[in-house]
Parts: structure tokens; sequence; C-alpha cells
């Protein structure tokens, strides 16, 4: 099983707070996890350093907020399959996520 968090990606995602007060059309989704076997992604914009990630979080709902590297780490979806790390995710501007558009329309 691939690391969800590698020491490169941890280097990248700025610290949490920091992007407070970007526009949402410059802030950017730094990585993405995602269950295989469900809908739940969670795109992290945001990292405290340790376990705390903020960003946009798909699941029984669209919501920005805050997860936890130990739990994503421990979880498993109906069929038993850890949550993965998108290998191919790009950083990407909040505002160009599918996930994100039906996020401001529901608002």
């Amino acid at each position: 099983m691939k690391k969800l968090l590698t020491q490169a990606i941890r280097s990248k995602l700025p610290s949490l707070g920091s992007t407070d007060q970007l526009p949402h059309d410059q802030a950017m989704a730094q990585t993405k996890f995602f269950t295989p076997d469900s809908s739940w992604t969670w795109y992290a914009m945001e990292f405290d350093g340790d376990h705390t990630f903020f960003g946009l979080v798909v699941g029984f709902a669209i919501e920005m907020g805050y997860f936890d590297l130990q739990e994503l780490e421990a979880a498993r979806g109906p069929w038993g399959l850890p949550i993965e790390r998108d290998l191919w995710f790009k950083p990407t501007p909040l505002s160009r996520l599918p996930e994100y558009a039906q996020w401001v329309g529901s608002e």
C-alpha cells in the first residue's frame, strides 16, 4: 500500500489558516484522497504538519472542513478497501473542481 502522505507532498501543503484570505479561484487543492469502493473524496488544501488537513470534503454532503490523516489511514470503505491518494492528481484551483461548483451552487 502506498503512503497517503509523502514527504514531498507534505512539504508543499501550506500551513493551516495560511490560505484563508485567498479567493476560492486562487485557493489550491494540493492533493486528493478517495475511497475506491465508495464516493468519498478529500481534497487537501492545508496541513498542520502533524495530522490535520483542511480542504474540500465530498461525502454525504460537499463541504469545506478539517480531516485527520490518522483517520484516513485507518478508514476502510464498504468493501474493506483502504483510502488511497490519487497518484495522478495535480494541484488544482478549487474553482476548477466539479465538486466545488456543486458546493457553491448549493449555498
